[in-house]
């Protein structure tokens, strides 16, 4: 009879144990870049967004972060969807405190001198055009060079690098993460001002 109360309970554990590590394995979940994409071509993340994302985007990253930060980046993409952006003032609007927030701004496009390669670490950047087009320069982390340090204050260092550029115009927007350098607001001939979107996003560690 104690055995089998013994087993009973031992049973019970493993079962138990079972649930939780299946559970933890879940929350932790790491992301293929085949998982990322099929994840990414479901539009369960869009929640009724119609704008497109870059294909320039880190599926994987994009995959992890976004589970990770899920309450935050449904509020980002309800703002996108739910807003008429073209009638939106510049200004900056809080979406979630200062874990998520906008920028909207109509101002000219800076020649490529002007221009300067970024990134950052606390934020990820949701960059849309709302008006007009702008070249954006793209380049991983780790084919780029220092040129001035991290500002922790300002959340942002620039580089020197040689980059994939893309035509950023109504329709589409780009994601960077902290891995991805990228040099904005580049002008495109025939369009001297750019109403531009950017929403940040926290990191989520």
């Amino acid at each position: 009879m104690k055995n089998r109360f013994l087993n009973k309970t031992s049973l019970l554990f493993f079962i138990f144990l079972s649930l939780t590590l299946v559970a933890m394995a879940q929350e932790t979940k790491l992301w293929t870049k085949k998982h990322a994409a099929k994840w990414m071509k479901s539009n369960e993340w869009k929640n009724g967004l119609t704008l497109e994302v870059h294909a320039s985007v880190n599926e994987v990253e994009f995959a992890e972060q976004y589970h990770k930060n899920k309450a935050k980046w449904d509020k980002a993409f309800t703002f996108m969807r739910d807003q008429d952006l073209s009638a939106l003032k510049p200004d900056k609007y809080l979406i979630d405190g200062d874990n998520v927030y906008a920028m909207i701004t109509e101002a000219p496009s800076k020649t490529f001198e002007q221009s300067a390669w970024e990134s950052h670490r606390k934020y990820i950047d949701i960059q849309y055009v709302i008006r007009g087009e702008e070249k954006i320069g793209v380049v991983p982390l780790s084919k780029a060079t220092v040129s001035k340090p991290y500002d922790e204050a300002k959340d942002y260092a620039n580089y020197t690098a040689e980059g994939q550029y893309y035509i950023a115009k109504p329709g589409e927007f780009f994601l960077f993460f902290p891995d991805d350098v990228h040099r904005p607001n580049i002008k495109v001939d025939g369009y001297d001002v750019v109403k531009k979107l950017v929403i940040k996003v926290r990191v989520a560690e």
